[in-house]
């Protein structure tokens, strides 16, 4: 597929509403995969390269070869403020696909970080920046750009199947994604979820339970 044809075809997705976004970002990831049956749950070793950082927002996917970053440079020029560039760089930890430029130029843009099955470097300096970015690993090596790649389409990134438009989380536990399908179900769930434990830890502090 050209650059072309996939620029054409890159925001033909629906994105979830403003309001289901900000509700699910009081949730904690783990509330949220235990509303979805503890599906969902990107492999564990797809975690925050800094400390503290946190993510939610649309997915916006990236299909790329092992070490190739091109249509993620591609990804930035089109993607829409508040999305999250989840991105199927092939579990690949030998180079990085983005590093601080990048992450510099996603927060010119108003994007909402990355997640990236494949690795990343300059991880302080993100942290600096403080773009989320969540990936498999860290290394100094730096990519190709050659391609191919493809974009917004259904991509594989740490085990589970993402969609564009899916909702896309992530905090210190990991990357949770629901499906945009039934985002209003799970968030039902994983707010209940969330006040159920809220309301067992006070009676245990309490010294009730």
């Amino acid at each position: 597929m050209t650059i072309s044809a996939t620029e054409n075809a890159a925001n033909r997705f629906r994105r979830p509403s403003a309001e289901l976004l900000e509700s699910f970002a009081k949730l904690p990831t783990a509330n949220v995969a235990d509303a979805m049956d503890r599906l969902g749950a990107l492999d564990s070793r797809i975690k925050p390269v800094w400390a503290g950082a946190t993510i939610v927002g649309p997915a916006f996917t990236v299909w790329t070869r092992a070490g190739d970053n091109k249509f993620l440079h591609e990804a930035l020029r089109l993607a829409a403020p508040g999305d999250v560039l989840v991105v199927n760089g092939e579990a690949d930890e030998s180079r990085a696909l983005i590093g601080e430029l990048m992450a510099e130029r996603a927060k010119t843009r108003g994007i909402a970080g990355f997640v990236i099955d494949g690795a990343v470097r300059d991880a302080d300096t993100i942290g600096e920046i403080e773009v989320p970015v969540f990936a498999r690993a860290i290394t100094p090596a730096g990519p190709y750009k050659h391609g191919p790649g493809r974009l917004a389409c259904t991509v594989a990134v740490g085990g589970v199947a993402v969609i564009p438009g899916d909702i896309v989380l992530g905090d210190s536990d990991g990357v949770v994604v629901v499906p945009q399908g039934v985002a209003a179900e799970v968030l039902t769930r994983a707010e209940a979820k969330f006040a159920d434990e809220t309301a067992r830890r006070a009676d245990i502090k309490a010294g009730r339970k």
